[in-house]
């Protein structure tokens, strides 16, 4: 029977030099990370177009090393950024790190998607319209290079994002119809301060996406008063036990990457997590 993966981001183990970072991560109840070079590894100059397959296998083989899988490259861009110049080297960034994902060892590279505001000063009508072509365009480039090189392209969705809606991220799949985009769900950022409502909007990503889910996140929501947080995984507000059994019916064996979850809480997390769900 599969079981539940669980993973953090590498930079929550800190900005450390490689073997340090390694190590240190050994110390989690973990499986993969989530590698987001410049946050993470502190004594290799990672800077745009210093990647090559020998350094990139050398990194992957050092993870390898200490049995932690790299399960996702990070390379968080803002797709629809107003500055063309600004958001071709983004672009950029995020190509050469697809062309280098196997190296490492990962099949997948993940971002976010860029402020739902972003073009609301240039057009306060017609700004989410112009803010999804710019998106739609970008992915198009990026579905087109990962094409090439056997990658996928995890999307995430965040409430106040170009893609903040289940229905929105269901478009661009539709829209873009390449087989190399997945969903990273990250059902806590989809549901922003809609906590009454957190469980249609699941059902709902299952319903519209549910087989083009790639990675979870799993946080959770906090509230004091008025103020509405995310912190450590399963000791909140969102129905993490229902999630992750909704989750394993759709994808069983799926990594699931804890955010919000500093490095010390990490084992209790996934310990705690595995009192929810065992399958």
């Amino acid at each position: 029977m599969l079981s539940i993966s669980y993973g953090t981001l590498a930079h929550t183990a800190g900005h450390l030099p490689l073997k340090e970072l390694t190590a240190a991560l050994q110390n989690y109840n973990i499986e993969f990370v989530q590698l987001a070079l410049s946050k993470a590894i502190a004594d290799i100059d990672l800077s745009p177009g210093k990647l090559s397959p020998g350094l990139a296998s050398h990194i992957g083989e050092q993870f390898d090393k200490a049995g932690i899988r790299i399960g996702v490259m990070g390379c968080y861009i803002n797709p629809v950024h107003p500055d063309p110049i600004v958001r071709r080297a983004e672009i950029d960034r995020f190509k050469e790190t697809i062309r280098y994902a196997r190296q490492f060892g990962a099949p997948m590279v993940a971002t976010e998607t860029g402020a739902l505001t972003t073009y609301k000063e240039l057009d306060p009508y017609r700004y989410e319209e112009i803010g999804w072509e710019a998106l739609k365009s970008t992915i198009e480039e990026l579905a087109e290079e990962a094409e090439k090189w056997g990658v996928f392209i995890g999307l995430e969705g965040v409430s106040h994002h170009t893609l903040s809606t289940p229905d929105k991220m269901r478009r661009i799949l539709d829209e873009v119809p390449s087989s190399t985009l997945g969903v990273v769900l990250d059902p806590c950022n989809l549901i922003g301060e809609a906590i009454e409502e957190q469980d249609a909007l699941v059902d709902s990503c299952f319903k519209l996406f549910g087989d083009r889910i790639i990675l979870a996140h799993l946080k959770d929501i906090y509230q004091e008063g008025s103020r509405v947080y995310h912190g450590q995984a399963g000791a909140g507000l969102f129905h993490s036990a229902d999630f992750l059994r909704k989750l394993h019916e759709y994808k069983p064996g799926i990594d699931i990457s804890l955010e919000d979850t500093p490095g010390p809480y990490i084992n209790e997390a996934v310990a705690r997590l595995n009192r929810m769900f065992s399958i």
